[in-house]
């Protein structure tokens, strides 16, 4: 969107003069509105900046303007060709000083007094005031209709234009002070005269920013130098002396090569363009550096050079790292916090320990609920990587389009909804680091290729990016699915598979390791501050329970035993909690746990999901399929509230859990011979719906 910009004066034809020199710099960067006293227009005026001639009329513009902060009032001055128009007339000359009225025919003569003009005599004539005898030479600013007749002879000095303090005011102000290096602005500045007024005092406020500026250069982590056009350096900061170990009485006046050897100098003078953090070695250390040209119009007049210790970047990106994870993906538990000790988990921790000593991938293999995750961070933290960023991501619980952005990171602009400035991908952050991969069976085989490249060339390209960035990430999967059953069915790619499963990890069941739980149930108790007593009975029942929950099943039942709200708890009292038959034979063990993960997904919204279920199911036996429509139709009829968007997300939860498959466009849905039994399976074993979470 253009900017846009006022001008208000006290005649129009002067705001469309000043309206041209702006057009003719800004060109279509800008639109103008004109507003003079002479047509009465100054009245609600609405722009960027408001430009106003003279003081005379500013507090009348003011009134009209909401932030009078946007007001510049012109600075104006004189083409060089009309100062020398002037400084043709002879000395002790009588001229008279033509203008439209007594203010601007004064602030004209003091603006030519201004550029050294001192053998004239000014005398201002306006209209209305009376003509001075014995003058012959008539000096105006474009206004030659209002010279008296008698006068013999008349220089017009064009109108006076708007002077370079003015339009670079006008260019920052509008954020498009870019433009000033340009042609045009440069070609217009140099038409123009150069006012000498309050130079010593300018040069004085120079002298002070010179000496603030090159404080702060002094006091920069980074290293600083300072490169004429020739190469030679004219300038080192202390951090640079440091960095390349010398002082600046020897290195200031000698060619760059001479002292710290390629700097890319050359082919920054050749294209024009900076080079950004390129890395070098030197006297065995690796340097970061960059060079930017400084380019006056058409030439480079110098160079400057950026240089930073490669572990000094390291530690800076780490900590930036830190500060954007603050709000969490950090190890909090280690293996003291693995609870348990049956042979099955002391030979799991034992071998986790000796894998965290190691660099290489680990898939870690173990149903829902056993604490996969746990085992991740507890490595992380036993790791040599403990002391940087620790990211867990859920493959199964991200959309496939989200998850490549999230892994991978993207640039400005890749896609609609990116955000300005782009955005690190959880490899970036994770450099040094770990990365948890939760789920990884769930990943999209798009995604399994570009996490196959990462993990082999260890280096990622955000998307809408051409960069390659290097990244050293440790990666730790986790899966509750057979992978190897997955590759047969080419699901899962066999070469990332042997990729990740460099060291394989497998956490036992809880009814695999039975003795721990009396233990866990202690500490359980002890988290959530509960006071009860089990009876024999009640241990002897949970002993022969099969947890297929594991310890996440465990957790919910000690929690539902604290809000029983009694002393002592029998066995009648979780005979709701624990029915004596869990296990569903016409499953087999990978259906039995996606079932136990799907049943924990949708507790507390059972009925709506069944509800969908039994209609597909209805559906099916029928041959014919049904959509959100038809669906929303029946709910409907039953008094059921669902929406079609709640009916979406129910349909897009079954098809993850592959209970349902969804045919493209309007071919509606379809329940799965896996989403048949899972719907007998759950009315088999309705009790059983009281303890799954």
């Amino acid at each position: 969107m253009n900017k846009r910009i006022a001008i208000a004066a006290h005649e129009r034809k002067s705001t469309q003069y000043y309206c041209e020199q702006l057009k003719a710099l800004f060109k279509d960067n800008v639109d103008i509105e004109l507003y003079s006293v002479e047509d009465r227009s100054i009245s609600n005026i609405n722009a960027d900046i408001v430009l106003v001639s003279t003081h005379s009329i500013y507090e009348e513009v003011k009134r009209q303007v909401s932030n009078c902060g946007d007001i510049i009032i012109a600075d104006i001055t004189l083409k060089k060709h009309a100062l020398e128009k002037i400084m043709s007339i002879p000395e002790n000359t009588k001229v008279l000083l033509v203008n439209i009225n007594a203010e601007m025919a004064i602030d004209t003569i003091a603006l030519i007094y201004q550029y050294g003009v001192a053998h004239i005599d000014f005398v201002p004539y306006y209209p209305g005031k009376e003509i001075a005898p014995d003058v012959n030479i008539a000096v105006t600013p474009g206004e030659a209709k209002l010279v008296p007749k008698n006068i013999s002879e008349i220089i017009d000095l064009g109108h006076r234009v708007l002077s370079v303090k003015t339009i670079v005011d006008i260019a920052i102000k509008l954020g498009l002070d870019y433009l000033l290096q340009t042609y045009d602005f440069v070609n217009y500045f140099e038409s123009l005269v150069e006012n000498s007024y309050g130079i010593e005092s300018l040069l004085g406020k120079t002298n002070v920013l010179e000496k603030q500026l090159d404080l702060m250069l002094q006091i920069l982590d980074e290293g600083i130098i300072g490169l004429n056009s020739n190469g030679v350096i004219c300038f080192l900061n202390d951090a640079a002396e440091k960095i390349i170990g010398t002082i600046k009485e020897n290195a200031i006046g000698k060619y760059y090569e001479e002292i710290i050897g390629d700097l890319s100098f050359t082919e920054v003078m050749k294209t024009r363009k900076p080079v950004k953090r390129r890395v070098i070695k030197y006297k065995g250390n690796y340097i970061v550096l960059s060079i930017y040209p400084i380019i006056n119009i058409d030439n480079i007049k110098s160079c400057i050079v950026l240089i930073k210790e490669f572990t000094d970047t390291e530690k800076q990106q780490h900590n930036l790292r830190k500060q954007i994870l603050a709000k969490g993906h950090k190890a909090k538990y280690n293996f003291c916090d693995i609870i348990g000790q049956s042979s099955a988990i002391n030979y799991a921790k034992e071998t986790a320990e000796k894998m965290a000593l190691s660099d290489s991938s680990i898939l870690i293999c173990g149903e829902s609920g056993t604490g996969k995750e746990l085992f991740a961070q507890a490595i992380h933290n036993s790791s040599k990587r403990k002391d940087y960023q620790f990211i867990a991501v859920n493959c199964g619980a991200i959309p496939e389009n989200l998850l490549e952005s999230e892994l991978f990171g993207y640039n400005e602009g890749a896609f609609t909804g990116a955000k300005k400035g782009g955005k690190l991908g959880y490899f970036e952050l994770a450099h040094q680091g770990t990365l948890f991969l939760d789920e990884i069976s769930e990943l999209a085989l798009s995604l399994q290729s570009r996490l196959l490249r990462v993990l082999q060339e260890k280096e990622v390209v955000r998307i809408g990016g051409d960069n390659v960035i290097s990244v050293d990430v440790r990666i730790i999967a986790a899966t509750n699915n057979d992978l190897k059953e997955l590759v047969k069915e080419k699901k899962f790619r066999k070469d990332l598979y042997y990729r990740l499963n460099v060291l394989p990890l497998n956490i036992p069941p809880l009814r695999h390791r039975k003795e721990d739980i009396p233990m866990l149930i202690q500490f359980l108790k002890k988290q959530m501050n509960a006071d009860f007593q089990l009876t024999d009975e009640v241990l002897n029942k949970i002993y022969k329970y099969d947890w297929e929950g594991n310890v996440r099943e465990l957790r919910n039942f000690v929690e539902r035993l604290m809000y029983i709200g009694k002393r002592q708890i029998n066995s009648t009292d979780i005979n709701s909690f624990l029915p004596e038959h869990t296990v569903i034979t016409f499953l087999n063990d990978s259906e039995k746990h996606l079932l136990q993960s799907f049943r924990r997904s949708i507790w507390g919204n059972e009925s709506k999901y069944l509800f969908i279920m039994e209609e597909l199911e209805k559906s099916f036996m029928n041959k014919y399929r049904l959509g959100r429509r038809s669906i929303s139709k029946i709910a409907a009829e039953k008094n059921i509230y669902l929406t079609e968007q709640e009916i979406r997300n129910i349909i897009l939860d079954l098809k993850l859990y592959r209970v349902v498959e969804v045919s493209r466009g309007r071919g509606g849905t379809e329940i799965t011979d896996f989403g048949l039994k899972a719907l007998k399976a759950i009315r088999n074993n309705e009790a059983d719906d009281d303890h799954i979470q």
